[in-house]
């Protein structure tokens, strides 16, 4: 018998093509997300620190200019957070989108995945049944031939 051929497997090795580049694009979105979480967490630290130390030094006794210098100082940190913050939101969206398009694109794949495996058994049960037949030919054969006396 002839071997197995699936009618859809360019089509299915295109789409698990587009299933791996969806992937990467995937994970370089999560790795930006990661980066940018980090990216915040260490200006928040920073404003933390910062306002810790301006604690301290009101308490000590300060200089009006250098409250007008911790004062501004931690407003442009908090600018930077709240920017990053929006920085962060825009790719948790994009993030989310893209790994929908990964969920399609995998249902696809899948499908066509259970199609091939399918349609790999039914040809498996037609070898099977062919192998048998042509046993059944064979013994048919040589019980008529020992009858026969040959």
């Amino acid at each position: 018998m002839k071997k197995f051929f699936f009618p859809l497997d360019k089509v299915l090795d295109y789409k698990e093509q587009v299933l791996d580049g969806l992937k990467a694009e995937h994970a370089r979105i999560l790795m930006k997300v990661r980066e940018c979480e980090r990216a915040i967490e260490e200006l928040e630290q920073l404003h933390r620190d910062c306002t810790a130390e301006f604690r301290k030094n009101k308490l000590n006794g300060i200089k009006i200019s250098e409250i007008h210098t911790y004062e501004n100082y931690l407003e442009a940190l908090g600018v930077k957070i709240r920017i990053k913050q929006d920085q962060l939101e825009k790719l948790k969206l994009k993030e989310e989108a893209k790994r929908n398009e990964v969920v399609e694109a995998k249902k696809e794949t899948s499908t066509l995945d259970k199609l091939k495996e399918k349609k790999r058994e039914e040809y498996d049960k037609e070898v099977q049944k062919e192998e048998e037949r042509f046993i059944e030919e064979f013994v048919a054969t040589k019980s008529a031939m020992v009858r026969l006396g040959m």
